[in-house]
């Protein structure tokens, strides 16, 4: 039965965040409203799509935008721009993205709303992924060399190799480590084109890294990845050299029919993580 009733956001029944969105949501018996920020720079297929395993939203958004703009893209090619003071729909199947340097804040309501919660709690719990640590070798020693100035410009044209790279091959950036990156990735091969590809340009400005790669289930939450997933690929790093990409022989499984090539490096303790397990190393010149 209706009842005479108010709740506000400043205190909402449930809450979700991950990197660059929160999510907040209030119940009225029957009736489900939500509140959603996406921050400049969030775009659905980068951020959302590689934790939730679809290659656009499958999810029916009706709602109301308070502030900002997101740009709307239909796998059939229709597109939208949806600014403030708009009350739209979306029909599941599409990518979308915030314009511009202001957040995009809107009101979702019923379903919609129901939905794009569960959405946000299933992307913000455990997913499949492909893990990549990279990390600059003798980092300390080139500092040494350089000097403060000269290597932090050093670093500064490092990240934006990397992150390049990371955005050709669609790439999740997690954090960066000080003289390395943590990303994630929903394809294994696309994950080693990438870390292979990253050893090339590094050693085109004179920097070797080395990167590690392992496939799992991590744990996402709060704008990082945890896991016995992670912690595998940093030991499989350590295991790397100068230019080298160490694969798992659980990502070289899923690795058939990519033409890239590995060789077995051996049998190998890693540290904390109990068994023996297998790496390999992926031949020099592979794309």
């Amino acid at each position: 039965m209706p009842r005479l009733q108010s709740k506000g956001f400043a205190t909402p029944d449930v809450v979700h965040t991950m990197p660059k969105v929160r999510f907040e949501m209030v119940g009225l018996d029957d009736a489900t409203i939500g509140h959603c920020s996406f921050e400049p720079g969030w775009r659905w297929s980068t951020d959302m799509g590689p934790a939730v395993g679809t290659t656009s939203c499958q999810l029916r958004h009706l709602g109301y935008t308070i502030s900002g703009s997101m740009h709307i893209v239909m796998d059939d090619g229709a597109t939208l721009d949806i600014g403030p003071n708009a009350v739209f729909e979306v029909p599941p199947g599409h990518d979308k993205w915030v314009l511009g340097e202001e957040p995009w804040v809107c009101v979702e309501w019923g379903g919609s709303a129901r939905a794009t919660q569960a959405a946000v709690a299933d992307a913000d719990e455990r997913t499949l992924a492909t893990v990549v640590f990279t990390d600059i070798v003798d980092s300390t020693v080139t500092l040494e060399r350089l000097g403060d100035a000269a290597w932090r410009a050093l670093l500064i044209a490092h990240d934006a190799r990397l992150r390049n790279e990371l955005n050709v091959y669609r790439g999740r950036e997690v954090k960066t480590t000080g003289d390395g990156f943590l990303a994630i990735f929903d394809s294994a091969t696309r994950a080693v084109r990438c870390a292979a590809a990253m050893t090339r340009s590094t050693r085109d400005m004179d920097l070797h890294i080395r990167v590690g790669v392992h496939t799992g289930e991590v744990d996402l939450s709060g704008g990082d990845a945890r896991g016995l997933a992670v912690h595998a690929a940093a030991r499989i790093l350590s295991l790397a050299g100068p230019d080298e990409v160490m694969v798992s022989s659980t990502t070289s499984g899923l690795l058939e029919g990519s033409g890239l090539v590995l060789e077995d490096a051996g049998i190998h303790a890693l540290k904390g993580i109990s068994g023996d397990r297998q790496v390999f190393r992926l031949v020099a010149g592979q794309p």
